[in-house]
């Protein structure tokens, strides 16, 4: 599965909340400069970051299991953060 999601966050930044969210869940599978890797028994997903529009990041989630999977609601969850990262008073919902 892919995932999308546009932020104001810079990509260090976004980088740095899916160290902290993946770490409890998947080990690290590989890094670069725009780009992070996890996986685990549940699969693999990997974070890209690029500018786009000046001041936004564009953030792709993408996995390689089907949708609903564990790992994709872990993807989304992140996602979910990363927003909240921008507006503290946004409460991640769902079933991730």
């Amino acid at each position: 599965m892919r995932y999308f999601h546009r932020t104001s966050l810079a990509p260090a930044a976004v980088l740095a909340v899916a160290d902290r969210h993946f770490a409890g869940h998947l080990s690290p599978a590989g890094t670069a400069a725009r780009s992070h890797s996890y996986g685990g028994t549940m699969g693999k997903v990997t974070i890209d970051v690029a500018a786009e529009g000046g001041h936004y990041t564009r953030v792709t989630v993408t996995t390689d299991q089907v949708g609903e999977s564990e790992i994709d609601k872990l993807a989304k969850r992140f996602l979910g953060l990363v927003h909240r990262e921008v507006e503290p008073a946004h409460v991640v919902r769902g079933a991730y």
